[in-house]
């Protein structure tokens, strides 16, 4: 379901309420933040040091995947992640009746297609196999994309979540193959293109603004989120968590780091 212009602006205003939050905590506390490796877990530790000076510990656990870290979080095995966006979230909680709450955006990325046989889109041939993540949010993240660049059409009314079966015009006769979002960087050997979210391709060592074939607009529902369980939103660690991610530091962090191919939202 899309998120909200309220819901989306509720988000913006608990993020700036956070960060008016206190200078440091009353006691020295020790946090497990949830991350997939590369981007997010590379940013999660550019805000421990300046979480630490508000006597904010946080160890960062890395996942390798985008299931893992909400069953973790809501068993009680990390006390926050960083890891999804919004739409994701939504629907992990409807599927798993997570009790999961966003309490700060942070930082946005395109997806991207990209291929080890191509070296630009119209080189594709009709009848390519195209791999796509296997989750509704990051499979139908991709259809959006290819419908976007005039690839595909789709249904009315398929909101953030299309399947295959909601291609409605394939002209190219596109095959698509669905495998894990992790595992897309790997199906670049074996199939003409695949759909990379952008963790997984910096993290394999491909470049969203120099080497996708088709590149994602940035698209503020897609704006990467922290997490933490509804029952932990007003502990008071979670606005220093919030403050020190969405500092000056990590900000040049991400710009120096990434160069575009992860943009702060702060």
């Amino acid at each position: 379901m899309p998120l909200s212009l309220t819901r989306r602006s509720l988000l913006t205003l608990a993020a700036a309420s956070l960060l008016t939050g206190p200078a440091a905590l009353a006691s020295p506390t020790r946090i497990r933040v949830g991350a997939t490796p590369g981007p997010m877990a590379e940013t999660l530790e550019a805000a421990k040091p300046v979480a630490a000076k508000r006597g904010l510990d946080i160890e960062v656990v890395e996942f390798s995947d985008y299931v893992v870290p909400n069953a973790a979080l809501d068993a009680g095995e990390i006390e926050a992640n960083a890891f999804q966006n919004q739409p994701y979230l939504d629907n992990q909680i409807a599927d798993r009746g997570y009790k999961i709450v966003g309490i700060a955006p942070i930082i946005n990325s395109r997806l991207g297609v990209y291929s080890r046989r191509h070296k630009a889109w119209s080189e594709v041939p009709d009848g390519a196999t195209i791999a796509i993540q296997n989750d509704p949010t990051n499979g139908g993240r991709t259809l959006l994309l290819l419908r976007d660049k005039g690839v595909i059409s789709l249904r009315d009314g398929v909101g953030y979540k299309p399947i295959v079966p909601d291609i409605t015009a394939n002209p190219k006769q596109l095959r698509f193959l669905e495998v894990d979002a992790a595992q897309t960087p790997r199906s670049l050997d074996d199939v003409d293109a695949a759909a990379v979210n952008a963790n997984y391709a910096v993290t394999a060592g491909l470049d969203p603004t120099r080497q996708a074939l088709l590149l994602e607009d940035l698209k503020p529902q897609y704006t990467n989120l922290i997490a933490v369980r509804a029952a932990d939103k007003d502990q008071p660690w979670v606005p220093i968590l919030a403050e020190a991610y969405r500092s000056p530091e990590v900000r040049a962090f991400v710009l120096d780091k990434y160069k575009g191919a992860y943009v702060p939202t702060w």
